[in-house]
């Protein structure tokens, strides 16, 4: 680890104009990414601005209904909190779906958004890598790339933003309250995240001393909504692919409001955009969850026919292009029902295909191939289909 000078602020703008007039210094809150990263030498700081004391750590109702997050409150004390299970439940399960509760109890809200990918060669600093370096390659073009992008990515990289708990908040429409030298400002927690282009190393849209105060979630929630993440083993492991959903339906089963977001597909949370047009105005029916996934499906398909015409098939031991592997899991599994008993709600529409119009987020039975394109001899290992509630 290389030497590094330390500063604890008193406040936040204190924060803001250290690391604004230093272009070497960085932001400490609960640093479950960024010492890492200063151990493995992929982050090298000359100073590191200490904001976990800074009064950033509650959560509020305000005037207007919204709830606010400050940005240094822990991801287990907001997977825990009254108002966030009782109104955003689909956040709690998302939290409680990501890390380990150690490291739950030291991540901050501010820092879950802004951790950097898990893609192997960015953690390497043997191998290229256009993130960490730029100019100097990609090297999970053509390499191991099992987890990597099928939306959204570039020629430059096809890495993925690894949050749980960004899917979800991108899902309730959250904004992000950033505060920096020319004052503070709100936007749509999507529009933090940038497209990689030419410039991956820039993952967010934010300017370098910029600072994430808090997080913004609407007044009220869906009634419906759930976070669903296929993952290699039942805890403390990133999203090969996650779904988070949430659901308002009439009297008559007419969806008057649907959002849908992905994650462990691209390089931020991803909408899923072509899905909810179609089921907004639709009856909640099969025929429609299925249209839906179809529409959606459309997208994903040729996102990934398009990244292997530019870049031939990406090997990664099953003998087959990632990105069409996944974009065939979704028409694969499209096509099967998952079953599940009657509880009085409408199942969430889902990444692994169409739950039956039947009512449930209770319990699952899922089809192997729903979960796998390919028989797990072939990965070496086998994912999980995990649901993850908040405990009572």
């Amino acid at each position: 680890m290389i030497p590094f000078d330390y500063e604890r602020a008193m406040g936040a703008a204190s924060a803001v104009a250290m690391v604004t007039g230093h272009s070497g210094a960085a932001f400490l809150a609960g640093g479950t990414n960024l010492v890492d990263h200063m151990k493995l030498g992929i982050a090298t700081p000359d100073l590191l601005v200490d904001i976990s004391k800074l009064p950033l750590d509650t959560i509020e109702e305000l005037p207007d209904g919204r709830i606010r997050i400050g940005a240094t409150v822990r991801n287990s004390d907001l997977a825990a909190h009254p108002l966030i299970r009782q109104r955003y439940p689909v956040l709690s399960q998302a939290l409680l779906a990501g890390a380990s509760g150690q490291l739950r109890n030291m991540a901050t809200t501010g820092g879950n958004l802004l951790q950097r990918t898990r893609c192997v060669y960015f953690q390497d600093v043997s191998t290229p890598c256009n993130k960490r370096e730029p100019g100097t390659g990609c090297s999970a073009l053509g390499g191991y790339t099992r987890n990597h992008a099928i939306l959204g990515a570039s020629d430059s990289c096809v890495a993925v933003h690894p949050s749980d708990m960004a899917v979800a908040m991108a899902a309730l429409d959250a904004k992000v309250v950033v505060l920096g030298a020319h004052g503070k400002r709100s936007l749509p927690l999507t529009s933090l995240f940038r497209h990689p282009g030419n410039e991956p190393n820039r993952d967010t849209t934010l300017e370098h001393g910029e600072l994430i105060i808090a997080v913004d979630l609407p007044a009220g929630t869906s009634s419906l909504s759930a976070y669903r993440k296929v993952r290699d083993r039942a805890s403390y492991a990133f999203a090969l692919v996650s779904v988070a959903a949430l659901m308002d339906i009439d009297d008559s089963g007419t969806f008057r409001e649907v959002r849908i977001a992905l994650g462990g597909v691209a390089h931020q949370p991803w909408r899923a955009e072509r899905a909810e047009e179609v089921l907004r105005g639709a009856e909640a029916t099969e025929e429609n969850f299925r249209r839906a996934a179809d529409a959606e499906h459309i997208r994903l398909a040729t996102a990934g026919q398009r990244f292997q015409n530019t870049h031939g098939p990406q090997h990664h031991g099953c003998g087959a292009s990632p990105a069409r592997r996944r974009a065939e899991q979704w028409l694969n599994c499209s096509n099967r029902r998952l079953s599940a008993p009657v509880s009085g709600v409408w199942t969430v529409w889902q990444k692994c295909g169409v739950p039956h119009a039947t009512p449930s987020i209770s319990r699952w039975k899922i089809p192997p191939t729903c979960i796998l394109s390919s028989p797990p001899s072939r990965w070496g290992r086998s994912a999980r289909w995990t649901q993850v509630e908040p405990r009572g």
